[in-house]
């Protein structure tokens, strides 16, 4: 279970995150975190980090949404520490997200997670190899093909 000090659970920190945060998709789920610019320099003082969760109807029925949303809480309890002190996230539930198993939904957490971490300007993607001016199998201008 989440420590009730990681939980969100004011209307205005949901907001927050959906207007200003970092977005990152799967396909079960969306994360949205946001990191307020002013920390204290005290560590004492700062803030936790709290993490909120939408499991809408279109997830399933109610037990199925709640199923869904004590996963996704179980997952973040081992995850919340990696968070910087007082970021607000927000894990969006896709309806896919009901027919995943736990290890396959941590994967996609996991992969969205550290998309929304990682600092701006650094790709995961591989860089992209120029191609060739002209493909081989292609004949130059003014070139019969050949038979």
């Amino acid at each position: 279970m989440l420590s009730p000090r990681n939980r969100m659970r004011r209307s205005s920190d949901f907001d927050l995150v959906m207007r200003k945060g970092r977005r990152a998709g799967r396909d079960a789920l969306t994360v949205a975190l946001y990191v307020p610019r002013e920390t204290p320099d005290d560590p004492e003082q700062a803030a936790p980090p709290r993490v909120g969760f939408i499991v809408s109807k279109a997830v399933g029925g109610a037990v199925v949404r709640k199923r869904v949303q004590r996963r996704l809480r179980h997952l973040m309890r081992d995850r919340v520490d990696s968070l910087a002190a007082g970021s607000l996230l927000v894990v969006r539930a896709k309806p896919g997200s009901a027919l995943l198993g736990y290890d396959a939904l941590a994967a996609q957490l996991d992969g969205a997670l550290s998309a929304v971490t990682r600092p701006r300007g650094r790709s995961a993607h591989r860089t992209r190899v120029p191609r060739a001016a002209e493909p081989a199998n292609v004949p130059a201008v003014g070139e019969r093909p050949t038979q």
